[in-house]
């Protein structure tokens, strides 16, 4: 059984800080997904995005081959977890951001799980990892593509 985090007993520190965040936080056409999307279509690669009837709704779906792409942001996500849960418990109301990537991270996990199961084939890549190496991001989904076209 999946236990479900609830934030029910958790407040933002503010009303204000909280909209702030949620305003800074972009859900989709972030830029390192952007700037994926874009080396993707200059190799003539065609996809759809933000499949809302697909679990997790990945930033990037091929649907002929069933590949589905995340572009996960390093915070949100839980990018080096063990190091950024020892600053968050320093920061500015730590139970609520704790419990709030961790929820994040097990619902990446879910979403893999569906996915698969229902036969795609799923990768992610953190935000830091397509600003650094793009070029090997592409590389990899474009190497994808092809082995899932040969089966």
């Amino acid at each position: 059984m999946i236990r479900r985090v609830s934030y029910k007993n958790f407040t933002p520190a503010s009303e204000r800080a909280s909209a702030a965040g949620r305003g800074a936080s972009r859900k989709s056409d972030t830029t390192p997904e952007l700037r994926l999307r874009r080396a993707l279509w200059k190799h003539g690669v065609r996809y759809r995005k933000n499949a809302q009837e697909l679990p997790g709704k990945p930033d990037i779906v091929f649907k002929g081959p069933r590949v589905v792409v995340f572009c996960d942001g390093d915070f949100w996500h839980g990018k080096n977890w063990e190091e950024r849960k020892i600053k968050l418990e320093k920061g500015s109301n730590p139970n609520y951001w704790i419990a709030k990537i961790q929820r994040n991270m097990e619902r990446d996990i879910e979403h893999n799980k569906a996915l698969q199961k229902d036969g795609w084939t799923v990768l992610r890549f953190w935000e830091s990892e397509i600003n650094r190496n793009l070029d090997s991001i592409v590389n990899i989904v474009l190497k994808t593509l092809q082995r899932k076209k040969k089966t």
